[in-house]
């Protein structure tokens, strides 16, 4: 299969909730980063974390294997230093091949939960 994607990524808009409502961890409130590698090759993922008021993070540094795909829930990534929860966020994702990306939130902080899902913008490489 022909590789598909980009190799760089943006999404604008995150934010996690820090309040949960359900079963731990199926339902805890996060942001994913749904990563899809199509190539033969491993694709090489960073990931940037900006914010209103203060500097950059990352690189967050993931690997999805070829032909595969990965979420990559924000609020696992924890080196160099843990997402912050209930801060406005947005991150650029980079790789050594192209990718996929697709954005999805669960919210959960209340009894009826609510799901977002789009897919993120995609630079022209």
């Amino acid at each position: 299969m022909n590789p598909i994607g980009r190799r760089v990524w943006a999404i604008a808009e995150g934010y996690i909730p820090k309040g949960s409502h359900g079963p731990q961890p199926k339902m805890t409130s996060h942001e994913t980063a749904c990563i899809l590698n199509v190539s033969e090759q491993e694709a090489h993922v960073r990931i940037t974390v900006f914010f209103a008021d203060k500097d950059p993070v990352g690189p967050y540094e993931i690997a999805v294997p070829p032909r595969r795909t990965k979420h990559v829930r924000f609020n696992d990534l924890d080196s160099p230093q843990p997402v912050p929860r209930d801060t406005d966020f947005s991150s650029v994702i980079e790789s050594d091949v192209p990718i996929v990306v697709q954005h999805t939130r669960l919210d959960s902080r209340q009894d009826a939960n609510a799901l977002l899902s789009t897919i993120a913008y995609a630079s022209q490489d």
